[in-house]
């Protein structure tokens, strides 16, 4: 994949954060003020079908979806999710269908039009790219959501939490009209991965337009990550490197030895410069001296996300959006590494708030239910066929699928509670909150608890 017609991107990267924290709104100003702006793609088919069944208040993403290239298939989309006016008690309204190794065809225009409103709306009304963001480890809905996100001219993707070696090539495929396949780790004495495969042109009975190939930018925290992608992948398969520290808010990568971050777990960026690739440092870094201070290690700049997403236009919800910068301008918010909330194996970081799922009375008192199955994994079943479960599902239930009992510890169902913290979750739904470790900046952006700040505000703090 030549990196040749990929466009230079800025100092700045707003990281893909959550499920819709990272919304169009926040990236499409972010972007337009000369920035990378990203959007989250991280159950995006969960979140069109709820602000359609909400009445898809402005109209945006009907907008959107009217400059659809197969106005055939968004119509079946808005056909079957969107309500006039809003389902204001929950009980017309239906969630999209669970992802599963044979999705139905609705289920997959659905993932193909969240990804193309998704960026259409954040690369409208300006020429700067513009980046998605998705998680390795959701791996049943890649080959559709990139097909959404290229369809509307995304610039570059982003995708950590794994490694995403396969990337490049349904890139590729998809752009030169080909076959497109993903393989999926399954867990099993016979079966050990299933493939996924979607060919655009039978799906949408006429071939795709000419599409552009975005960059690819691994999110990676260490250097032997980085030289697996330089060794493994064809030269200019990838157009740069987020190297993600430790601090960073949501998933992190685990330890390399023991239960504590240590020496090992530090980044020679000298060998990464070395590399030849841009790269960009994340992880409390959301200050004009830690700009300066990746510069001078030879990063274009740096990723940061916990700035942006207490900013006015992301996503969370406000009022749990006001609580945070409340507590952090007092500094007495506290974030914790928590190796056990995520089902996906991975540490996640947890703003401590009261009312949420940080709270052991809260998630004990929640019914362990699974209402998005966004984060299942894929199993063997006794006959041969694919069962899918989730460490945070009812204890009996992942136990018959053959699961540990001890992985279920202190699991929490973080598809419900971040859909929850972007406004998005029904009643019965409590959030979780993702943040990182430093929220210094607050001090210099708000005036009082009270106050709140933009985007522009941000940036032009961060760049001094």
């Amino acid at each position: 994949m030549s990196s040749k017609n990929v466009p230079v991107i800025p100092d700045i990267i707003q990281g893909g954060m959550g499920v819709y924290i990272s919304n169009p709104l926040l990236a499409n100003t972010v972007s337009s003020n000369g920035a990378l702006g990203t959007v989250s793609g991280v159950a995006s088919e969960r979140v069109l079908a709820r602000i359609l069944g909400k009445g898809d208040v402005g109209g945006h993403y009907r907008r959107a979806l009217s400059h659809f290239p197969f106005p055939h298939i968004s119509k079946q989309v808005i056909d079957a999710f969107y309500i006039e006016g809003g389902d204001v008690n929950g009980a017309l309204s239906k969630d999209a269908p669970f992802f599963s190794v044979n999705p139905s065809n609705l289920l997959i225009a659905l993932s193909i039009c969240a990804n193309y409103a998704f960026v259409y709306l954040a690369k409208e009304g300006h020429g700067n790219p513009v980046s998605i963001n998705y998680l390795e480890k959701i791996a049943l809905p890649h080959v559709y959501a990139i097909t959404g996100a290229m369809l509307a001219g995304v610039d570059f993707i982003t995708m950590g939490a794994g490694i995403p070696l396969q990337i490049p090539e349904v890139i590729n495929s998809i752009a030169e009209g080909r076959l497109v396949t993903y393989r999926i780790p399954v867990t099993g004495q016979t079966i050990t991965s299933h493939t996924v495969s979607f060919n655009p042109e039978d799906f949408f009975g006429e071939k795709l337009p000419e599409l552009k190939k975005p960059g690819f930018i691994p999110i990676i925290a260490s250097n032997l990550l980085a030289s697996i992608f330089m060794k493994k992948l064809p030269q200019g398969s990838v157009h740069g490197f987020v190297i993600e520290e430790p601090s960073a808010g949501g998933h992190n990568a685990p330890p390399r030895k023991g239960d504590t971050y240590g020496p090992k777990d530090e980044v020679d960026y000298l060998e990464i410069q070395k590399l030849g690739l841009p790269f960009w440092i994340g992880g409390s870094k959301a200050t004009p001296g830690k700009l300066r201070w990746a510069q001078s290690l030879g990063a274009t700049g740096i990723q940061v996300g916990s700035i942006f997403a207490l900013c006015k236009e992301s996503g969370m919800d406000s009022f749990i959006r006001r609580k945070v910068c409340e507590l952090g301008f007092k500094g007495e918010l506290e974030a914790r590494t928590d190796r056990q909330a995520s089902p996906t194996g991975f540490p996640f970081k947890v703003a401590i708030l009261m009312e949420s799922l940080s709270e052991q009375e809260v998630y004990l008192a929640r019914d362990r239910v699974c209402p998005h199955g966004v984060l299942r994994t894929l199993f063997e079943l006794s006959d041969g066929s694919i069962g899918y479960r989730c460490p945070a599902e009812p204890l009996a239930l992942y136990v018959k699928k053959l699961g540990k009992l001890e992985e279920t510890l202190g699991a929490r169902c973080v598809c419900s509670g971040l859909m929850a913290t972007a406004g998005l979750g029904k009643n019965d739904e409590i959030p979780i909150v993702t943040m990182g470790d430093d929220v210094g900046f607050l001090k210099f952006l708000m005036s009082s608890a009270e106050d709140s700040y933009g985007v522009v505000e941000a940036l032009r703090y961060l760049r001094g």
